[in-house]
């Protein structure tokens, strides 16, 4: 997902989170299945910076619902059961589809901004 950030002391703005977290998190889950904490870790080492649990369980639970991602409580090793998410046929095809708009969508937001022009 691109290399971690070096400060998060100024994060990113969150309503650009709002607009990208869906599709980090079908990214994320495309490796495989995976807990909500190991997701929320994934996404802050790859530079996203902290998402909190009353902001990804929330979307993991629409996307189940939405029939994009299928889950399922294991048994914990040393503690808890856990929810595990694993992204199905139609989440794969959304995914696709959602990275294909993002490269669109920041080509042109890229070209409206200006990069490297003052």
């Amino acid at each position: 997902m691109g290399a971690p950030r070096t400060s998060q002391i100024d994060p990113w703005p969150a309503e650009w989170l709002r607009g990208v977290l869906e599709v980090c998190v079908l990214a994320a889950l495309a490796s495989g299945p995976t807990y909500g904490y190991a997701i929320a870790g994934s996404l802050e080492a790859a530079g996203l910076g902290q998402i909190k649990g009353g902001t990804l369980y929330p979307l993991l639970n629409r996307l189940e619902k939405a029939g994009l991602v299928d889950a399922q409580w294991r048994t914990g090793e040393s503690g808890p059961g856990r929810k595990y998410y694993l992204l199905n046929e139609a989440g794969y095809a959304i995914l696709t589809h959602r990275r294909g708009q993002w490269h669109e969508f920041t080509d042109v937001t890229r070209r409206l901004i200006g990069e490297g022009q003052r």
